[in-house]
Parts: C-alpha cells; sequence; structure tokens
C-alpha cells in the first residue's frame, strides 16, 4: 500500500540512560510521542537484552499503529540508537504525523549525529504506480527528485533506461538511465538558450546538425529561423524519437516531421567522423550537441578529438553549441570541457542559467574561430528576432541574451583560460 517509511540512526545519544536500558521507561516515552504525534497505538512488545562483557543490553522495542508501526533499538554501549516509523497513506495521508513522530523521538534521544532517510512506498494505483518519487543524484552527495502522478512508459532500449512519467510539476517528463532529459512546462529555459545564443547571432543559418536532440526540442527551436534549409538530426536511440512522437508532441511541435529534417538514426560521432574525412561531406552553419552527460553512453562525444572533427564540419562563421553540465556539482567536468573546448576554437564563451528541471545552475557554451555571440547587443537580438519573425519566446530575449554571459563569480574563476 502506498505510504511514507522514515528511518533514522542515531550516534552519541545525549539522552537519559534509562532510556537506553529499560523497557518501562522507552515505552512510556514512546506512548506520549505515538498520542502526540496523533497516531493510534493498537499494542506493543518490547524487550531488553542481557548484560554482554559487562556491558548493559539495549532494547527492542515495537508498537503496532492503526496506521502502521514504529520500531526502534538501543545500543547502550555505542550510545545508539535506530528508529524505523512506517504509515499507510491510502485511506488519508498521515506523512505529517509520521514525520512529528520521529522527529519527537529523534530529539527525546538527543544525538550527536544522525542519518535519516525517507521512502515512499507502494502506490495509490499499482497499475500506474502513481505518486513515485523520482530521484536523481547530482554528484555523490547531492540529490533532488519531483512526484509522479502516472508512469507512462518504462523500457530498456539499445542503449538505455528511457522512462516518461506525468508528473504534477512539470507535464511529462523524460529520463534517461535515471537522469531528467527534459519536460513539458520547463523545456524552454535549456532549448531556448541552447539554440538562439548561437543561430540568433549568426547572419543567416542555412544548414543545422543537431546531435543527440532525439525529443526534437531544439530542432524545433532552430525552425524557427526561416533561414535553415536543412537540419541533420543526429540521434543514437530510435526509441527516443519514438516515445517522443508519442508523448511530447508539446516539445518537439511537430518538428520531428518537418520535411527540412533528415532524421539519421546511430551514432553521432561516426557520422561526424565520416562527414569530416570527406572532402564533398556535410557543412553546417550552426552544430547544436544535444547530449546526455559525459559520463553516460556520450562521453566520447566531449572529448578534444570530437570537438576538432566537429570544428572541421563548420562553415565559415560557424559555431557550435553545448551544454557543459553544472558548475555548483561537477565543476571538474566544466574545467575539463572548457579546456577542451579552447584547445580547439579561438573563441569559446560560456554562459550559464538556472535550469528547473535539473535542479541547479546549469553551465552551457558556444564555441566558434570567427562568431562572437557575446559581442550581440540586446538591441540588435531584439532587431534580428523581430526580422526574422521569432516570436512567443518564453525564455530568451535581448536583454536575457547579454546576461547570459555575465557569469558569477565563481563560474568565471572555474572557466576562465
Amino acid at each position: 500500500m502506498q505510504g511514507l517509511h522514515l528511518t533514522a540512526d542515531l550516534y552519541g545519544c545525549r539522552c537519559e540512560t534509562a532510556l537506553m536500558t529499560d523497557a518501562v521507561a522507552l515505552a512510556d516515552m514512546c506512548r506520549r510521542a505515538v498520542q502526540a504525534s496523533g497516531l493510534t497505538l493498537v499494542d506493543e512488545k518490547y524487550h531488553t537484552f542481557p548484560e554482554w562483557q559487562g556491558q548493559p543490553g539495549g532494547v527492542t522495542g515495537a508498537v503496532l499503529l492503526a496506521e502502521s508501526h514504529l520500531a526502534l533499538h538501543t545500543w547502550p554501549e555505542r550510545a545508539g540508537v535506530t528508529l524505523d516509523v512506517y504509515v499507510c497513506n491510502f485511506s488519508t495521508d498521515n506523512s505529517a504525523k509520521a514525520e512529528r513522530l520521529l522527529n519527537d523521538l529523534m530529539a527525546t534521544f538527543a544525538p550527536q549525529q544522525c542519518i535519516t532517510n525517507r521512502i515512499l512506498r507502494g502506490s495509490r494505483d499499482p497499475q500506474s504506480q502513481s505518486d513515485e518519487l523520482l530521484l536523481e543524484w547530482l554528484n555523490d552527495h547531492s540529490a533532488f527528485g519531483f512526484k509522479a502522478t502516472r508512469r507512462l512508459e518504462t523500457m530498456r532500449t539499445r542503449y538505455q533506461q528511457l522512462e516518461v512519467f506525468e508528473t504534477p510539476q512539470w507535464g511529462r517528463l523524460l529520463r534517461l538511465d535515471g537522469r531528467y532529459m527534459t519536460s513539458e512546462r520547463d523545456e524552454f529555459f535549456y532549448h531556448e538558450p541552447m539554440v538562439h545564443v548561437a543561430a540568433i547571432a549568426h547572419e543567416q543559418p542555412r544548414t543545422v546538425l543537431v546531435v543527440g536532440g532525439g525529443d526534437g526540442g531544439s530542432a524545433e527551436e532552430m525552425f524557427k529561423h526561416p533561414s535553415v534549409q536543412r537540419l541533420v538530426l543526429a540521434e543514437l536511440d530510435g526509441d527516443v524519437v519514438d516515445m517522443a512522437r508519442k508523448y511530447l508532441p508539446s516539445i518537439h511541435h511537430g518538428s520531428l516531421d518537418d520535411p527540412r529534417l533528415e532524421l539519421r538514426i546511430g551514432d553521432g560521432a561516426a557520422y561526424v567522423a565520416e562527414q569530416a574525412s570527406r572532402s564533398d561531406g556535410d557543412r553546417f552553419d550552426v552544430v547544436v550537441l544535444d547530449l546526455t552527460d559525459p559520463d553516460t553512453p556520450a562521453q566520447q562525444l566531449y572529448t578534444r578529438e570530437f570537438f576538432a572533427q566537429v570544428r572541421q564540419l563548420l562553415r565559415p562563421g560557424g559555431a557550435i553549441t553545448l551544454h557543459i553540465s553544472s558548475p555548483i556539482f561537477t565543476p571538474e567536468r566544466v574545467r575539463q570541457l572548457m579546456a577542451a573546448l579552447r584547445s580547439v576554437f579561438g573563441i569559446v564563451r560560456p554562459f550559464g542559467l538556472y535550469v528547473p528541471l535539473y535542479g541547479t545552475y546549469w553551465g552551457m557554451a558556444c564555441a566558434s574561430d570567427t562568431l562572437d555571440p557575446a559581442a550581440l547587443e540586446p538591441a540588435e537580438v531584439e532587431r534580428r528576432l523581430a526580422e526574422r519573425g521569432i516570436a512567443g519566446l518564453r525564455y530568451y530575449n535581448g536583454e536575457v541574451h547579454r546576461a547570459l554571459f555575465a557569469l558569477p563569480n565563481y563560474y568565471r574563476e572555474l572557466v576562465q583560460g
């Protein structure tokens, strides 16, 4: 059944000694805490363990609640306590009561250190797996998440785990290998700067390469520039494109079936290498690297060697644009990517913005030998947007274009050449 499961491991407890060794005292304290929380005690059982090597034994307690249970065990020789509170939320939401019970118990035991976990158990609707908490790890020490109301799709493709969810916060959300890729309600935070920073700085982009981007969001933004005549979308995983067609039309807006789009399902790195090796290979005004993170199957597309091959595909005045991860949670990755870009291109402009779905300030970059988007004034950006008939953008405008390159000091220090 759907519910909330709370655990806590307490160390260095500074409570009364009796609470660690006396089952009667411990039971009395637990009864008061359960009553104060508003939960309903049905039955209880406590057991005191015998002394061991001259040390008093601990106490194990189990409290049967109408809403589920409380379990705890004391370790007097370590001044430690383990707590376990679980409540069912099927008929009513008991989460706040469970939180209060755990907090009251922790306050009574007064630990110097504690480790807590909160687990959402089960679902109100097992068929849809609603109320699932979706967590993503930003690094080894940090995670954040959103609640899903319905799991729409789960599949293991040839390359990765693909999931599509319905969420209260973001509408439909695409996740690959446990990492958020895009969502209906926040995709413009990512796709608009990723595309328009380079495209608006270019005098007249006609040919475009998008590597990755199987959701169609980058292609949709690029097609807003009327000069675009051809867009090659090189996506490794065809299942991503299929799922985007099925579930994410509000992101791609039909761009995946635009006659100007050439869809190439396969290895983007192999396509770029092949075109770079040919004197008559494809050449582009803008290349968008709309990829998963560097520690995924896209890893080889973040190397100096790949950037050098992409450079060979650029027409005079061309540029590439890409995300470079989070300067907050993966600073060393950002530093390495900037170094690799600068070793290939004459002009590299890092920029950044907060992306809600990613839960953090996010780094991006535009690289070229001749095109410098940071030199474009806000008024000129607005003039070009109007001239090209680009309206209805939700994030990007002339002032934002300039502001994207105004880096916080910590980010500036990280990326300075």
